[in-house]
């Protein structure tokens, strides 16, 4: 995932025009609705982009509707406009994104397209006709974590993460408290790559995790690359974005995967009907709405620890488990949350501690 979502960018209403004057008002297409989309890479590279496709694809059917789409279009303005401008020539109205960096140029290009909607996955940027969404990743990635408890042998997990960023840290505090909730004895070991996308760097830390002896990897990156690294060492993973069982059956037992289509058709709805008000602070998504799901289970976890990972997932689809309420405290006995309350969705994302039981390199 390439994708910095700030607390700046969700609570500073005032800030590169994330508030417009009117939402009351709402807004409304003037013509019949025409969706594209633009994707940051290519259609099968394996996670981000090919998740926002599958979506696309599944929307076709359930909204009798074609979605055009461009792809590998780079973070930046000279790239995104032109885009963006064909799009709208060729007659479509709804234009969806795909990247954190397309925020600033969506913003301009809703202010100068005012009877377009403009959505974007990751983004930061809103308005009256532009709404930026993510998802709460720590829930379903709490739940690959009891898979991964479940599944090691020895309580030592590893993960793979891109960068110390707060929506990094929330899926791996999640992974280790889901983790032990099967085995209140687990350990996460964390190795930053520094990057979203770099298999090389990717096996290298998955390498040096099970050699020092993690039986099960987690990650936070874009590429396959760790589970099937697992694979190929004989140990479990779980996986971030698809069911990575297609690249590495024998090793994932549990992936964190995208469902965009459950939030977005919803979107798209609202939108054909008319007076859409998007909210001035974006969409975090809930699994309960569309965010995350999971794929889940494979080798390694029986099934008394299956039904008990799908009865805590079944939970956070009723919105009867929230991953981050208290009494929460980190690794070195800082209180986070009181008994009765709830980390907000700001102190989230700026997350820089840990719960027990992970080991980074910060």
């Amino acid at each position: 995932m390439r994708n910095i979502i700030t607390r700046a960018a969700l609570v500073l209403a005032g800030v590169a025009g994330l508030v417009s004057l009117s939402y009351a008002d709402g807004f409304s297409l003037s013509g019949e609705p025409k969706i594209a989309m633009l994707y940051i890479s290519p259609t099968n590279d394996g996670g981000w982009t090919q998740a926002f496709d599958e979506a696309r694809q599944k929307l076709e059917d359930e909204l009798d509707v074609k979605i055009q789409y461009v792809e590998s279009v780079p973070e930046t303005a000279s790239a995104i406009r032109p885009a963006v401008a064909r799009l709208i020539q060729r007659g479509a109205n709804i234009i969806i994104g795909t990247a954190y960096g397309y925020s600033d140029t969506f913003g301009a290009l809703a202010e100068e397209y005012p009877d377009v909607a403009f959505l974007n996955g990751s983004g930061t940027t809103n308005s009256d006709n532009l709404l930026s969404f993510y998802g709460r990743t720590y829930e379903s990635q709490y739940l690959c974590g009891m898979a991964a408890g479940a599944a090691s042998p020895t309580g030592k997990l590893g993960f793979v993460a891109a960068n110390p960023f707060g929506q990094v840290n929330w899926t791996i505090n999640a992974y280790a408290m889901g983790a032990r909730e099967m085995n209140p004895d687990a350990t996460v070991t964390v190795v930053y790559t520094g990057a979203w996308n770099d298999p090389i760097k990717e096996r290298a830390a998955t390498q040096a995790l099970i050699d020092q002896g993690a039986d099960v990897i987690g990650q936070h990156v874009d590429t396959p690359t760790p589970q099937l690294v697992a694979q190929e060492n004989g140990v479990r993973g779980t996986g971030h974005h698809r069911d990575f069982r297609e690249f590495a059956p024998e090793a994932t037992v549990c992936s964190s995967v995208w469902v965009w289509d459950r939030f977005l058709k919803a979107e798209l709805e609202k939108i054909f009907a008319g007076d859409w008000q998007p909210s001035p602070y974006g969409a975090l998504l809930s699994m309960q709405e569309g965010g995350t799901d999971i794929a889940c289970c494979g080798p390694g976890v029986d099934a008394e620890e299956e039904a008990k990972i799908m009865a805590a997932r079944e939970k956070l689809l009723n919105g009867e488990l929230d991953i981050y309420a208290g009494p929460l405290s980190d690794q070195n006995g800082n209180l986070i949350a009181a008994e009765g309350e709830t980390v907000s969705d700001g102190d989230l994302w700026q997350m820089d501690w840990f719960v027990d039981g992970v080991i980074t390199q910060q």
